[in-house]
């Protein structure tokens, strides 16, 4: 075998190897306990994992960015509103620890704290929203809401309607 072609074997096999470990099924399809009933999301703060419930024992878990230290919240809501590249106003206690902020941030800029959609949780300010800094997704670093990568959210969005019941543990 020619040196060119056992260089261009080597490239294309090293690509298929990057391409399928980063090209991998998300989100995972997991077992679970049969505590919660088809259709619930479930948000298990301290391991900053999305579980939406698909059948009794099985659900598919999403990595999430969690509300960090005095910021986190636990309790069952329900998805009050769905919105595409939302706007975004920051809450009051945004304002306060951030007095520099813009009133609104327009969907779709990349200083957005959103995302490409968000849904929003009754009773609060919270959401489970998308992020354009996927590097925060799996930390404690919200002020409560619920942060996806963008691809994920957009896969949550499209699988459950408003009215969706939504637990969130410690």
């Amino acid at each position: 075998m020619s040196m060119r072609i056992a260089m261009t074997l080597a490239a294309t096999i090293g690509a298929g190897v990057v391409m399928s470990s980063s090209a991998q099924a998300r989100p995972e399809l997991v077992d679970i306990n049969n505590e919660y009933a088809p259709g619930t999301i479930v948000v298990r703060t301290h391991e900053r994992r999305l579980y939406l419930i698909v059948e009794s024992g099985r659900a598919m878990r999403y990595p999430v960015g969690v509300g960090r230290a005095g910021k986190q919240w636990a309790g069952t809501t329900t998805i009050d509103g769905k919105y595409r590249n939302p706007a975004w106003s920051p809450p009051n206690e945004v304002r306060r620890d951030k007095p520099g902020m813009p009133d609104v941030i327009p969907g779709g800029s990349p200083r957005n704290p959103m995302g490409v959609a968000a849904m929003t949780l009754a009773g609060g300010e919270y959401a489970i929203h998308g992020t354009n800094v996927p590097g925060s997704v799996g930390g404690f670093v919200s002020y409560g809401c619920i942060r996806m990568l963008n691809d994920d959210i957009s896969d949550l969005y499209q699988r459950v309607p408003v009215g969706t019941k939504v637990t969130v543990t410690d």
